[in-house]
């Protein structure tokens, strides 16, 4: 994949964490050990549903090398988890509401052994009836799965005359989408070590998007102050939201306590596949209607989100799902409900993109169904109904205004993939049996978390005693390039060398509250923060050089390796390390903001957009229906570039995973129960299946005054391909896709007339 950018070649630089993640040094977090350290194993519910008469433990504490073998009863504080919910039992008491549910922990000397102590608890269930459809969950004959009855949540937006726009159209379009339950199969499984200190602290290493929210919620369960848990969480293999919500870190923890000792719990594949996060499956109806002009007068949009046995963040991803099923266009009216449901399905929760792939798959679907029924071309029928710079979002809040709609549709307009289209769908391929199309499709992304919810921000900034110049950050290195993002933003904004720089992120006990590494907000909020930090900073530096030199601040600047002449000389004056032994007191600033709001009070509703736009070009096989993705491209309006190889990596990896979404990922489940149970029958996408001609076209230009900088990218690569491969699959066999993963059966021709009309050729 290339970034077609002009200005980015002299920034293009070697991840600082690049060498040792290549050549395999770089150790994770679960590949750490400790002296005496203990193997800790959950034991987790074989039913979807059902009652707990009993837990009998006996025969499992007294078995030779175990050290702890602890129970519901054994939680000194709150039994629950769950960032904004805590629905979600440490370990269950009462009830079990899915396969992944835990039941009691252990901890032993080994492995063996911690397996051998789980096969010896003895659990009496009465099963109960499961609830695996979330239509089924919201009819009065389904059990309740919680106290409050099967609807974690509700959301709605309208506005306008529905039923008198409807009235008012020449054409209507109503279809329901289907989306998967996607995992997110990260490299590194959910784990970690827990270390317990002198006087009752506790050490937590273990990957994670918030280490101060897993502070916060550890505290509760274990009864502690928080000041006495450190949670260490760089470096991660990967996270895509998997790991925004506790996972192993009670059990690591309460094992750790008990027992005095280091305790290790690192999650294999089959128990992640089971206990982890997924995507929520969504079914979306839609009914939208056109006039004969092409305009946009009525859109209707019903939502049914399956948030599986607990909340975790269900309520935030349906609220995402419910702004952007409207998308980036106008209507003169519009009307949206939506609701997440219990059921007895493995729990779903946060995942790149947030509901917003679930919600473009089907509002592109619609556009390119009323381009059809209007004979007009798919991408001059979003032109002609784009919102326009300054208009209302898409719950009538305000937003930052930015020409980011026109530009990525003009951008994709002129590009030879989409003008192409008609030469490659018209082609003679190799085989008669081959058939080609190109679809695009267009998305509006919010970043941050959204109005009314806590979306703190901040950073830490100054010289260290060695003279290196520390930058503090409380976000996490999970493989989205933050690292090396943030370095080029000490290099560029303040005039560096790499080697004056320390990084420090990740650490309680080190870093500021920074918020969550989540909602591709992270680098917006680094540099904000450092150019909050940038002034003070240099002044103090400056002023303090100025008095061991004896030389005017105005003689000075700031540069490589330590202050130097602010002449064409640039001679060095005085290294960095020599300014730090002769400061009277230390150096540092800190600075606390939130990401920014819209003014509306409309929970949820975003601010600052990013805009997209992709066309892919795919090769369809008639004979067995399966989908080669040969080119793809992606314009991208989210404001300056920090790091071009950090943008092309999150847009690459991002559509990765999106042609997984459309193509081939689907855990599927049947009456509670997983069909996929590791990744031997789980379809991930390889770089054969995503190779190919590629290009991103980052679009920088914001509006002059604007105070926002670069807007996140980490989640809008993975939003629009799914889309823009429905539409190139209808272009090259006539198909409408309306269900995700894309079944090969449904594009199979019929075999038998498809060989009698070939010999007849």
């Amino acid at each position: 994949m290339a970034l077609n950018k002009s200005t980015s070649g002299a920034r293009w630089r070697v991840r600082p964490d690049g060498p040792d993640k290549v050549t395999g040094k770089l150790a994770y977090l679960t590949d750490m050990r400790s002296e005496g350290m203990l193997y800790g194993l959950v034991l987790r519910s074989p039913h979807p549903h059902a009652g707990i008469a009993s837990i009998h433990t006996d025969k499992a504490r007294r078995m030779p090398g175990v050290h702890a073998v602890l129970t519901h009863a054994d939680i000194p504080g709150l039994n629950r988890f769950g960032i904004v919910n805590p629905d979600q039992p440490v370990l269950c008491d009462d009830r079990v509401r899915y396969v992944g549910d835990a039941v009691a922990t252990v901890a032993a000397e080994t492995l063996e052994v911690a397996e051998a102590a789980l096969k010896a608890i003895e659990v009496q269930y009465v099963v109960l009836p499961v609830v695996d459809d979330p239509a089924f969950a919201l009819s009065k004959h389904a059990p309740k799965l919680h106290p409050g009855g099967n609807v974690l949540h509700r959301a709605q937006y309208g506005n306008g005359d529905l039923d008198a726009a409807f009235a008012k159209c020449v054409h209507i379009v109503e279809e329901t989408y289907d989306t998967p339950r996607q995992m997110h199969t990260y490299m590194e499984t959910e784990g970690g070590l827990f270390i317990p200190e002198e006087g009752g602290r506790l050490i937590v290493y273990s990957p994670t998007q918030h280490g101060y929210k897993d502070r916060m919620q550890l505290a509760r369960i274990l009864a502690l102050p928080e000041f006495n848990i450190r949670v260490v969480s760089s470096p991660i293999g990967g996270s895509f939201g998997g790991k925004d919500e506790l996972n192993v870190q009670p059990y690591g923890a309460l094992l750790a306590l008990a027992t005095g000792r280091p305790v290790k719990i690192h999650n294999s594949r089959r128990e992640s596949v089971r206990a982890g996060l997924k995507r929520h499956p969504m079914r979306i109806t839609m009914k939208t209607g056109v006039d004969g002009q092409g305009r946009l007068l009525a859109h209707q949009a019903s939502i049914v989100a399956d948030t599986g046995a607990y909340a975790t963040l269900g309520a935030e991803v349906l609220n995402f799902c419910v702004e952007h099923v409207t998308g980036p266009y106008r209507y003169e009216a519009v009307d949206v409900d939506g609701v997440s449901v219990y059921t007895n399905n493995g729990v779903s929760g946060e995942f790149r993109g947030f509901g917003g792939n679930q919600a473009i798959f089907a509002l592109e679907g619609q556009m390119d169904r009323l381009a059809a029924l209007l004979g007009i071309d798919p991408w001059a029928f979003r032109r002609l109904n784009l919102r326009e710079a300054g208009d209302l979002g898409p719950l009538g809040q305000p937003i930052v205004a930015t020409d980011g709609v026109a530009q990525v549709w003009e951008a994709l307009n002129r590009q030879p993939i989409w003008a192409s289209r008609e030469q490659v769908r018209d082609g003679v391929y190799a085989e008669p049996w081959i058939s080609r199309g190109v679809g695009a499709a267009f998305v509006m992304h919010g970043s941050g978390l959204g109005f009314g919810i806590p979306d703190p921000a901040g950073g830490m900034l100054g010289l260290a005693d060695d003279g290196r110049i520390e930058v503090r950050f409380g976000f996490e290195e999970f493989g989205q390039g933050l690292l090396a993002t943030l370095e080029l933003m000490m290099i560029e904004q303040f005039g560096f060398a790499a080697e004056d720089v320390r990084i420090i992120i990740g650490d309680t006990d080190l870093v500021p509250h920074s918020g969550s590494s989540t909602a591709s907000r992270a680098t917006s909020m680094m540099w904000k923060a450092l150019r909050r930090l940038k002034e003070p900073f240099e002044t103090k530096l400056l002023s303090e050089a100025s008095e061991v030199l004896g030389l005017p601040i105005d003689r000075l600047r700031i540069g490589e390796g330590g202050i130097r002449s602010a002449d064409e000389s640039a001679e060095m004056l005085l290294p960095y390390a020599k300014l730090a032994k002769q400061v009277k007191q230390p150096i540092l600033f800190q600075t606390h903001f939130p990401f920014p709001t819209s003014p509306a009070a409309r929970v949820g509703a975003h601010y600052l957009y990013s805009y997209s736009a992709v066309a892919v070009e795919v090769e369809v096989n008639k004979l067995t229906g399966r989908i080669k993705l040969l080119k793809q491209y992606h314009a991208v309006a989210a404001g300056p570039v920090m790091n071009p190889q950090g943008f092309l990596g999150q847009i690459e990896g991002g559509s990765g995973m999106a042609v997984g979404f459309a193509l081939s990922e689907d855990a599927r489940m049947e009456r509670g129960e997983y069909l996929t149970r590791n990744l031997d029958t789980y379809l991930i996408p390889t770089f054969a299946d995503i190779a190919g001609h590629s290009e991103v076209e980052a679009i920088e230009a914001l509006p002059e005054g604007d105070e926002h900088g670069p807007r996140g990218v980490g989640e809008i690569g993975s939003v629009g391909v799914a889309p823009a491969i429905a539409s190139a699959i209808y272009m090259a066999t006539g198909h409408r896709v309306s269900k995700l993963p894309v079944d090969p059966i449904e594009l199979q021709d019929d075999i038998a007339t498809f060989l009698k009309a070939v010999d007849a050729s």
